[in-house]
């Protein structure tokens, strides 16, 4: 009898359920966008005695380099990374907050020399550290043109300030263009809204992901998510492993998505 509790037993018992996995998405509609809250860095830090949360930020974003390699193996086209939001640039401390810039700009670093992949930074620039400023627009304009797995970087990212954003560009391209008050109203529609949201002219995202069981989208992509299919994932974002992740992609492909309805 094989015993259960040995590592390479237990490997191999993974390797099968992942095998199992992978086979069943065969023919299942896929997501062509997916959103990721990456949450529980810190709470893995601490689980794991860890002198700082800068190993959980570190460990997570490894984690979110793997994750999207999964997601180009599965002809997934677009991935957003939830990794800093407005309000955790207020909120952090300075040392926490300083750590997380570097690595997030270490991140942005290492994806734009990926095989062909777009990187592309969501979010405001107002706030960010200079250096991850600089970072994030130089793995842009490092990738721009690429036509594989397109990855937004949600940093300094607010929705709520995306919507504002949004409106005030129309506004102000109007008003530039002599357009009275009345001709705004006229023109304004979601769609017109749509195309001046950081994600303009991306598919919306058909799943949004969030780990470390967190049930809530803290400020994530509300305009984009209006008809997102929602998965909640127990595992911290450094535990996350890929079947996690086809489970996910299981589940949605067993919702029948009404669109509103």
């Amino acid at each position: 009898m094989p015993n259960r509790r040995d590592p390479g037993f237990r490997g191999l018992l993974y390797r099968l359920y992942l095998r199992r996995l992978r086979h069943a998405l065969t023919g299942q509609s896929r997501p062509h966008h997916v959103a990721m809250i990456i949450d529980g860095n810190r709470r893995w830090a601490r689980l794991q005695a860890l002198e700082t949360a800068a190993h959980g930020h570190r460990a997570g974003a490894a984690k979110m380099r793997e994750f999207l390699e999964w997601c180009e193996q599965l002809d997934v086209n677009v991935v957003t990374l939830y990794l800093l939001s407005v309000d955790n640039l207020s909120s952090r401390e300075s040392a926490e907050l300083g750590e997380l810039c570097e690595i997030i700009a270490d991140l942005a670093e290492e994806l734009s020399h990926v095989r062909g992949w777009r990187v592309q930074h969501v979010g405001s620039g107002e706030g960010l550290p200079e250096p991850l400023a600089l970072a994030l627009e130089a793995a842009e304009s490092r990738t721009t043109g690429n036509g594989g797995l397109h990855v937004n970087l949600a940093v300094g990212y607010g929705g709520r300030r995306e919507i504002v954003d949004a409106m005030r560009a129309i506004v102000d391209h109007h008003g530039r263009e002599g357009g009275s008050l009345e001709d705004l109203a006229e023109r304004l529609t979601p769609e017109l809204i749509g195309e001046h949201l950081y994600t303009g002219g991306q598919p919306d995202p058909d799943l949004v992901i969030r780990t470390s069981g967190e049930q809530r989208l803290s400020d994530f992509m509300l305009w984009q998510s209006a008809h997102s299919e929602f998965y909640f994932m127990e595992a911290l974002g450094p535990d996350m492993r890929e079947v996690d992740f086809l489970r996910a992609l299981r589940d949605f492909a067993r919702r029948n998505r009404r669109f509103g309805g």
